[in-house]
């Protein structure tokens, strides 16, 4: 439809006080008595104060209206406020993002820092939504007016200063498509590194785990380093698989995370530079739907020290990730990855939207998207899933989370 020739006038009516049931329904039933058009509605519940706006087209004269919405607010021990203008509310213009904010908790001085700098941009917060506030504290910011990789850039700076996490993510519709979710292994998905759990079976904790560490922080090669701390394990009982797999523990809030977007159609993807025995039966026990990793050589029930094939490294990461994304019919730029070490930046590069997780600093420098808190499910946020949701979800499936401390 094309836009009116000349401006609509326009009353905006705001209505602010202690919330009860009834509110919303006695402002609308007297507005219905002048047979106004609604326009926009906004409303928020703050610690029980409400605040209700209502945009409607002005009638002929509003001093009849005025004065039955001065009886309304009295009756209902309100304040009251009425704006006379002209036009609808302003488009929202081009440069829309998700500015999702964590904090542990978050200070007023980091929230009005991250204000400050989107004002800096150019941009305009539109609306403020809280995700979570336990055990993390969560908000959300609707922004328009600027580019969202320039937002994205201020933003991280910012993060680092006010010791907060921010993740930015243009507005659109695939967001709220079904998407494909690609994860590291160790450090990420589960907590530790599997190989450090079979080195110390087999005597030989203190060489590995200074191999990994530096593998990790992108100081060696990852083939030849995993292959030279695999040699370590030669010998060792492949019964020490088994007993790793028992002692392994997931990340918190990893099997509320998977659970909940499997719920929403979500795919799983785990890419690992572990191994096999090890990630095919993680991947059973949490439903994830692809899985690849080393695969140790057995020989006699005995480790040899050496992994068959090709290994699944940096590359390989990045690679798998297209491939999973292919098999499960999604485009790469609605994939998702999580990793915490170098060998996952290729892959952290290749998905549309990836998060560095407790990473290395090498990693966290060149991800979009760091998250610095010891839970997994903090990504469920970043998705515009809030924790009400989930707590309401998990109840009706009868799963129990535990309460906020009051």
């Amino acid at each position: 439809m094309p836009e009116p020739s000349s401006p609509t006038r326009t009353l905006l009516i705001t209505l602010t006080g202690r919330d009860r049931p009834g509110v919303t329904s006695r402002l609308f039933d007297t507005l219905a008595r002048f047979s106004v058009e609604v326009l926009d509605i906004e409303q928020i519940v703050l610690r029980r104060r409400l605040i209700l706006g209502v945009l409607v087209k002005a009638p002929r004269t509003t001093t009849v209206l005025r004065s039955a919405m001065e009886t309304v607010a009295r009756e209902l021990e309100m304040t009251l406020e009425l704006d006379e203008g002209s036009g609808d509310n302003r488009s929202r213009p081009e440069g829309r993002s998700h500015v999702t904010v964590l904090g542990t908790p978050l200070q007023s001085r980091g929230v009005a820092a991250i204000a400050g700098r989107i004002a800096d941009t150019g941009a305009n917060i539109d609306r403020i939504e809280r995700m979570a506030r336990y055990p993390i504290t969560a908000i959300e910011l609707h922004v328009s007016g600027t580019d969202p990789d320039t937002l994205r850039e201020v933003l991280a700076r910012e993060a680092s200063t006010q010791g907060v996490d921010i993740a930015v993510q243009p507005a659109g519709l695939l967001r709220h498509g079904i998407r494909l979710i690609v994860m590291d292994v160790d450090s990420t998905l589960v907590q530790g590194e599997v190989i450090e759990m079979l080195a110390a079976h087999a005597g030989c904790l203190d060489e590995v785990a200074d191999v990994t560490e530096r593998a990790m922080r992108g100081e060696l090669d990852f083939e030849e380093s995993l292959r030279a701390r695999v040699a370590l394990l030669e010998g060792l009982d492949a019964a020490a698989l088994d007993q790793v797999y028992a002692d392994l523990q997931l990340t918190p809030g990893a099997r509320t995370t998977v659970r909940v977007l499997k719920r929403l159609g979500y795919r799983f993807a785990i890419v690992s530079g572990g191994f096999t025995h090890l990630t095919d039966r993680l991947a059973a026990d949490l439903g994830i739907d692809f899985a690849l990793a080393n695969e140790l050589e057995v020989v006699d029930g005995r480790l040899t020290g050496r992994v068959l094939g090709d290994v699944v490294d940096r590359a390989g990461k990045a690679t798998a990730l297209r491939r999973f994304a292919d098999d499960a019919g999604v485009p790469v730029a609605a994939t998702i990855a999580i990793g915490d070490g170098a060998n996952d930046l290729d892959m952290l590069a290749a998905a549309g939207f990836g998060i560095a997780f407790n990473a290395k600093p090498i990693v966290r420098e060149q991800a979009q998207t760091s998250v610095n808190v010891p839970y997994m499910d903090a990504v469920l946020y970043l998705l515009g899933i809030s924790r009400e949701e989930v707590e309401a979800a998990d109840a009706a499936a009868g799963y129990t989370t535990p309460a906020p401390p009051v």
